[in-house]
């Protein structure tokens, strides 16, 4: 599978990236959303995982982006810190397929985000 990863972090980036790499995937990686949507126009990806909160594009702009102007509708995963139910809603909201929060990937899932 070829993966779009988006993150600035360029700790964490290297450890998804190298995570992915083992699973026996191809990943590229871009350090903010305006580089991420031009690696998303000149490539074909699987599926792309996406930051949230990075410079110059949020990573709700660039599912937004890529699925009203573009008709690209590749998977996307939300990938952040940002871990309450209305930030899991507006990343549905711009058509992500699935978000996961680093901070409660331990937890379990609250009734509320189940309904």
């Amino acid at each position: 599978m070829r993966i779009l990863l988006v993150e600035d972090n360029t700790d964490l980036a290297a450890s998804i990236v190298d995570y992915l790499e083992m699973q026996q995937h191809i990943c590229d990686l871009a350090s903010n959303g305006d580089s991420g949507l031009q690696a998303t126009l000149a490539n074909k990806y699987d599926m792309y995982i996406f930051d949230i909160a990075m410079p110059k594009m949020d990573g709700l702009t660039l599912c937004q982006t890529l699925r009203e102007k573009y008709h690209d509708y590749t998977p996307v995963l939300f990938l952040t810190a940002r871990h309450t139910l209305e930030d899991k809603q507006a990343g549905f909201a711009v058509g992500a397929d699935d978000y996961l929060s680093l901070i409660h990937i331990s937890e379990p899932t609250r009734q509320a985000e189940i309904s």
